[in-house]
C-alpha cells in the first residue's frame, strides 16, 4: 500500500513538487530540499527529505533548535509551506524507498528536546516507537499533537499516541489516519 500510494502521489503531484522547488529557489538562495538524518525503524538513520523552509545560513541541521511560531529563520514561503504541510511532500520519496511509511510515528530529529530535556530522558519508553517505520502522518498528528514539544505533558502524550498506534496497527486504522490527514491538509490546518 505504501509504495503504490507514494508512487501514484508522486506522479500526480510532480507538477506541484516542481513548482514548489522552483519557488523555493527563486525566493531564497540555497537548495530546494532540506535533508536531515532521522532515526527510522530500529533506530537506523536515514536521510529524511523536506522542502527547505528556512534561510540556508540560519538552518539548524541537528534539529536541536525547533522552529517557533514567528521564527525569523523561516522564509515567507516557508511559513506557507509549514502551515499547509506542503514541506513534507518530498517524504513521499522516503516512503517509495522503504525508509518511511505513509502512517507511523513521525521521525523526530536525533536528541530532540521535549519539555526542556532529552525526549528519551523525559519518556523512558521513547525507543519503543522505533519498532515500526516512521510515517508521513500519524495517530499523534491527527489528534492535534504536532508542533513544538516545549510542554512536557503534550510531548509525553505524543509518544503515548505513537505507542497506541503501534499496539493497534491495522490497515483500517491506517486508512482512517490517511483520510483524517487529507481533511486537515485541505482545511489548511496541516497535519
Amino acid at each position: 500500500m505504501d509504495v503504490t500510494i507514494a508512487a501514484a502521489a508522486l506522479l500526480i503531484l510532480s507538477p506541484v513538487l516542481l513548482v514548489l522547488a522552483l519557488l523555493i529557489k527563486l525566493t531564497s538562495p540555497g537548495p530546494a530540499l532540506f535533508i536531515q538524518q532521522r532515526p527510522g525503524r530500529n533506530g537506523c538513520l536515514f536521510p529524511m527529505l523536506k522542502f527547505r523552509t528556512m534561510h540556508i545560513h540560519l538552518e539548524d541541521r541537528t534539529g536541536f533548535i525547533q522552529a517557533t511560531g514567528n521564527d525569523p529563520r523561516v522564509t515567507p514561503l516557508g511559513r506557507f509551506l509549514r502551515r499547509t504541510s506542503l514541506d513534507e511532500l518530498p517524504q513521499l520519496i522516503n516512503v517509495l524507498l522503504g525508509q518511511m511509511s505513509l502512517v507511523g510515528p513521525r521521525p523526530h530529529p536525533v536528541r530532540m528536546l521535549a519539555g526542556g530535556m532529552d525526549y528519551e530522558d523525559l519518556v523512558p519508553y521513547y525507543r519503543h516507537r522505533l519498532a515500526v517505520r516512521p510515517g508521513l502522518s500519524g495517530w499523534a498528528q491527527v489528534n492535534g499533537l504536532r508542533g513544538p514539544t516545549t510542554d512536557a505533558a503534550r510531548a509525553i502524550a505524543r509518544i503515548d499516541h505513537d505507542l497506541a498506534y503501534i499496539q493497534n496497527l491495522s490497515i483500517l486504522l491506517d486508512v482512517r489516519i490517511i483520510l483524517r490527514t487529507l481533511v486537515e491538509v485541505l482545511r489548511g490546518s496541516g497535519c
